[in-house]
């Protein structure tokens, strides 16, 4: 049969158009791949179904129906968030929304939530007067201090103050008063952040999870923290792996080579083994696995090597301080070096005291906690990331979180709310780490 070499021509673009279109989809959301979109990326889909949530939440606060954290004995976590007033917008209504909206009575009465209001003069926070914030806060915390140590804090808080010494000051101080509640473990939130639907059951099963993790695979009695929110643009090719991605390229191309050779040696004077056994053959052969090679690089190391889904080590590149869970013991020793230490970024110095103590470090995926603040806490508010022109606070994106699924996550609250009435405990199924 006959082909036109047009119809060979179109068949062929089309082929082409439609592998590009496929490999750019499947990486348009991996920040470590060459073919990432940023409008795709970045896109709030999740986010923005559970803020809206959040906010109905909050408008329809009612005294009458409010359930608060039930007697100490019953409380397995303490959340607090630090907030302060922010000039571009206002994000503690939707965190604290996003916490506490879908939580059956059970599960709040497990959670002691502080909100830390953390100004020199309370009433300067937008939502001080707001009668939601005490109504559904266990306590709203603000600075108890006399005349001279709350100077201090004045001076902190100075247009030329020290933003990263006020913000682990209030940090320390925050997680201090969360272990005086003695609750077995502390979850700290920054106040830009939103929490998926059914975040606290997950949380509860990923630190069992954690605990068995640490006592089986690492023979140790606790872990540092867990964490719930990362950013995946970190998780990319690292120049410090080199050796192993060259070890691996290397591997990957003698595979052609050793599988040739044993046709050349096998079986010597066949057409086919003849054939393969030029420099010609050779040279194809490899240029072909140096494109294949190279795509497959370009589509990201999220997209090639996912981080599976539930709870794992992450000993390295984990950024950000947005949501934390710390074990009520661990607690007091990081406030302590954070006091000796006294400079520096909370992130930062809480990786720092892991790497000298040689703590254990757990994440979450998919993420429950996303970051949707559009101005940084470290003080450098408004500069501007010229890749894509977007703030630097911008960028601290969870791209795992926007693919969860509303409709599945209540689906599956409502399975695990079934399951404790039925005697389940905090048994949580497969389910619970892995409804996207």
């Amino acid at each position: 049969m006959h082909f036109s070499t047009r119809l060979v021509t179109g068949i062929a673009v089309f082929i082409a158009l439609t592998f590009l279109y496929t490999i750019t989809s499947i990486s348009a959301r991996d920040p470590t791949s060459v073919f990432f979109n940023p409008r795709k990326g970045y896109a709030p889909r999740y986010s923005t179904i559970r803020r809206q949530q959040a906010e109905a939440y909050i408008s329809s606060y009612n005294p009458s129906n409010v359930v608060k954290a039930g007697e100490e004995k019953k409380r397995k976590l303490c959340v607090g968030i630090p907030s302060f007033r922010r000039e571009d917008a206002q994000y503690l209504p939707d965190a604290v929304g996003s916490l506490l909206e879908g939580l059956t009575p059970e599960e709040r009465q497990e959670i002691y939530l502080i909100v830390f209001l953390a100004h020199s003069k309370p009433a300067a926070h937008p939502a001080y007067s707001e009668k939601w914030l005490s109504g559904l806060a266990d306590k709203v915390m603000t600075y108890e201090f006399g005349a001279d140590r709350l100077q201090y804090i004045v001076e902190l808080e100075a247009k030329e103050g020290k933003f990263d010494e006020k913000a682990l000051f209030d940090y320390s101080l925050l997680l201090t008063k969360c272990v005086e509640q003695f609750t077995p473990y502390i979850a700290i939130f920054e106040d830009d952040t939103v929490a998926m639907d059914g975040w606290y059951h997950r949380t509860i099963a990923a630190i069992h999870e954690a605990e068995q993790q640490a006592a089986l695979r690492r023979s140790k009695p606790d872990f540092l923290y867990l964490r719930l929110f990362y950013t995946e643009q970190f998780l990319g090719y690292h120049a410090e792996n080199w050796k192993r991605y060259l070890f691996n390229s290397i591997c990957i191309a003698l595979l052609p080579t050793i599988t040739i050779l044993l046709m050349r040696f096998t079986k010597p004077t066949t057409k086919l083994s003849l054939k393969l056994t030029t420099r010609r053959t050779f040279v194809i052969i490899y240029a072909i696995l140096a494109i294949v090679l190279l795509l497959l690089l370009s589509l990201g190391h999220v997209t090639l090597f996912p981080i599976p889904t539930g709870v794992h080590e992450m000993r390295k590149f984990g950024c950000c301080s947005q949501a934390l869970v710390f074990p009520n013991t661990k607690a007091l020793d990081l406030v302590n070096y954070f006091k000796e230490r006294h400079l520096g970024y909370v992130d930062v110095l809480t990786e720092d005291f892991a790497n000298e103590r040689g703590e254990l470090r757990y994440a979450v995926t998919p993420n429950l906690v996303q970051h949707v603040g559009r101005t940084r806490s470290k003080g450098d508010d408004y500069v501007l990331i010229r890749k894509w022109g977007m703030r630097a606070a911008e960028k601290i994106w969870s791209f795992t979180f926007e693919n969860h699924d509303w409709r599945a996550l209540k689906k599956e609250h409502e399975e695990v709310t079934k399951l404790r009435g039925e005697g389940g405990g905090d048994i949580v199924g497969e389910n619970s780490q892995g409804s996207t």
